[in-house]
Order: C-alpha cells, then structure tokens, then sequence
C-alpha cells in the first residue's frame, strides 16, 4: 500500500501526465453537467414517469449506458451509444467491403477515413434514433410536461437537431480525451456513466437491507464481498492470456543452423482468454431487443407471453437465450478479429516458428486450434458474468439497480477502461523511470 501511494504522488511529479489527467477530468466534467441539462421545451419537474420506465428493466441499461441523461431526457439522452453502434457496424462491414478492408490495411491514412466513414454513419444513427426517443416521450410523459405543446413539429425537429448535437459533441469529448488526455476517451465516458449510478443503487440497496431491516447489515456485508469477488473474476477474465513459445533464429558468421537455434531470442504469443472483450454481451443485448418487439405487433396470448417472458432482464428464459447468444457471439467475433493466417504470414517473414510446428499453414491452423480451445471456456465465463445480476437477485433478492453493477456489460466495461487506464498511467511513469501503479520496489528518481 505504501508503494501504490507513493506511485500515486509521482503521478503529479511528472507534468505531461499531470497535465493530461486535469484535460480528462475536465471533459469529463463537461459531460456529466451535460446529462442533467434538460432538452429545451421539457418540464424537468415532471420526468417522474420516465425515470419509472428506467427504474428496472431493460430501460435501466440504456440509462445506465448513459450515465442517468435518458431518464432526464438530457441534450445527451442518447449518450455515446450511436457511435459505438456505427463502430460495431463499420467494423463489420469490413469483413465484406473490399474498400473497407482496404482501408484497414492503408495504416494511418485509412485509419482516418475509417473513422469518418464511422462519424456520418454516427450522425445518421442518430437521425432514426433521435424521434424514437422523443416518440417514446410523447408516450411517456403527460401533455402537460411539453412547454411548446404536446406533438408540436417546433419541439419535434428543435428536439432531434439537439440529440444529434449531442451525440457528436460526446464523441468531441471523446476523441479529445483520447488525444490530450490519458487515452481510451469513448471507454473512459461510458464508464463514468456507469459509475454515476452507482452511489445511488448502493445508497437504496443499504436503505432495504439496514433501515428497512430487510436482511440486516450482515447481508449487506456478503454481497459486499461477492461484488468485490465478481470484479476478481472480470479482472482475470480480462488479463488472463495463453502464451505460445516463438523460437527466433539468431544468424552467425558460422552459419550453423544449430548453433543459430540455440542462441536465438525466445519470445511469446500471447492469445487472450477473452480476445472479444464485451462485444459478444453487446451484439447478444442488441438482439434480445428484436423478440419482444415483434411479438409485440401482435396481440395473441402467445405473442404477449413473449413479450413479458423477453422483458424481463430477470427471468430464466432472457437470461437463457442472452448466455446462449453470448457464446454463440464471442466464436463469431473472435474469429473475425484474430487474424491466425495474418499472424503465420507475419511470424514466416520475420523468421519465426513456434517449437515442433512447421511455418507456414500448420502454423496457422496451430494457432486456429489453440484460440478455439480457449475460447469456449473463455466464452461460458463471460456468459456467466452477463448473466449473473440475475442470479443475485433471484438467489438473495438484491434491488435490481445494484444487481446491475454484479456482472453484465457494466462491470466488464469498468475492469477493462480501469485495467487499460492503468496501463496508460504506467507507461508514463515508468519512462520516466518511476514505479508503476501495480510495480513494486525502491522508487527511482527522475530523468530531466
């Protein structure tokens, strides 16, 4: 402990780095002053059935992804959540589109008119989302909370230009904070949305378990404890890597094979556990929304049983399908983000081979073999992170607000910017010959 604070003061001892976390806390700022400004023409005081609709449910994880600014119908109610999907569907098409692969492949340049091809999609994302919300506002909210008159064109297009302001003005903030601040800006603003429910489903979790005496402090203790467990799981989950010895031959004026061999540099692959990240929890929620929509167009008893049977975040058969698809969706995004022929091509020209395997396609097909083996624990692991808020809530009646913060797309999200954030402060700390954050041992001095 006297080590990490010590590593914490060198932080403010270096100014560069010093100077890019008081930018990040800045804009931060800036974004969270921005979910709590109101779109113009709206009744702040009458948001109470809103907030209602997400109190629990489905509607809770669009709140939570933008930080509390859809329950407050906020200039950033639909928060950076047009431009992850526009990233989603780019990075997809990649797969199909040859200009898209061929820009991926053009290094920098392509990587700039990449992510303008994804800041347009974002824009029209946006468009077809932005009347959705101020639909479901009409639906939600009383005629009276609309200050310009209720279905008035005035609100409807003055409403939609500022959702889509907003929406571009956080991916601003987010571009910045990767640029001038301490990196990972669009990950580090959904994250600090997360966190700023967390006080508040801590706070009603404490008030049902002690006030109310609903279990006693004692409970609260052990969920306490389970949390801290949970987050243990994610962080390896997010760490843990399979490593592949590569043997590199060394080259000598003797020009034995042999004695290359054995003065070679020994190095390593390493293959992650969980190389999709949350992308599978994300691809298998944005499906989850697609049953209980079309079965609800249709008014049959069997179309409403879906509907309450896909509504219900808790219930066994969402929680069922939802792990089933997350498998399914780490198989499918992992072998389309790790390149195993890529990395043979790559380890063949640099004169590389992993021990007892040929270069070439046994190589690949090795490192095919390897990534599928861990990756199916690697997916069921994940799936039971997504899926088990519902598992507290129906093992030890948890208040679904704090079961949220339990597993799911939420937690994974805050280990990982946390793990990379992290990584980024150590960096800066350890060029400048400081200890990192995670490092032990005798503090060195800086290097003018």
């Amino acid at each position: 402990m006297k080590k990490f604070i010590e590593s914490l003061s060198n932080v403010w001892k270096i100014e560069e780095l010093k100077n890019r976390i008081l930018i990040t806390l800045g804009l931060l700022l800036v974004y969270r002053f921005g979910a709590h400004v109101t779109l113009p023409g709206i009744d702040a005081t009458q948001l109470n059935s809103l907030a209602g609709q997400t109190k629990n449910g489905i509607g809770s994880i669009l709140d939570m992804f933008t930080g509390g600014a859809f329950s407050k119908a906020s200039v950033f109610a639909l928060g950076i959540m047009p431009y992850i999907s526009a990233s989603i569907v780019v990075q997809l098409m990649g797969i199909a589109i040859p200009y898209l692969q061929k820009l991926q492949n053009d290094g920098e340049s392509g990587r700039k008119k990449i992510n303008q091809i994804t800041r347009w999609l974002t824009i029209g994302i946006t468009l077809v989302q932005g009347p959705t919300y101020i639909y479901n506002l009409y639906r939600t909210l009383p005629s009276s909370a609309f200050l310009l008159g209720f279905n008035s064109f005035e609100f409807l297009f003055s409403s939609v230009i500022i959702l889509v302001t907003g929406t571009i003005f956080a991916m601003w903030l987010g571009e910045k904070i990767t640029d001038k601040g301490i990196g990972n800006g669009i990950s580090l603003l959904i994250m600090v949305g997360i966190l700023a429910r967390l006080p508040q489903a801590f706070i009603q979790e404490f008030t049902t378990r002690v006030t109310n005496n609903n279990g006693g402090p004692m409970l609260l203790v052990i969920e306490i404890i389970i949390w801290l467990l949970v987050i243990i799981a994610c962080v390896l989950l997010v760490m843990a890597v399979r490593k592949i010895p590569v043997q590199y031959a060394r080259r000598t004026s003797s020009g034995d094979y042999e004695q290359d061999l054995m003065g070679g540099n020994r190095q390593w692959i390493p293959l992650k556990l969980n190389a999709s990240g949350v992308m599978p929890i994300i691809f298998a929620q944005a499906i989850m929304f697609i049953p209980a929509a079309v079965a609800g167009l249709s008014k049959s008893d069997a179309s409403q049983s879906i509907v309450g049977a896909f509504s219900n975040m808790f219930g066994f058969w969402y929680n069922f399908v939802f792990a089933t698809l997350i498998v399914v969706f780490t198989f499918f995004y992992t072998a389309i983000t790790v390149p195993t022929n890529k990395m043979s091509d790559d380890l063949k020209r640099s004169g590389g081979f992993i021990p007892g395997v040929r270069p070439g396609v046994e190589t690949s097909d090795f490192l095919d073999k390897v990534m599928s083996l861990i990756t199916f624990p690697g997916s069921l692991f994940l799936a039971l992170i997504a899926v088990f808020p519902a598992i507290v809530v129906s093992l030890m009646d948890v208040q679904q607000s704090w079961a949220m913060f339990f597993g799911g797309t939420s937690l994974i999200i805050m280990v990982g910017v946390a793990i990379d954030t992290i990584q980024q402060i150590n960096s800066y700390l350890l060029n400048k010959h400081y200890d990192g954050l995670m490092k032990s041992g005798k503090n060195r001095k800086a290097v003018a």
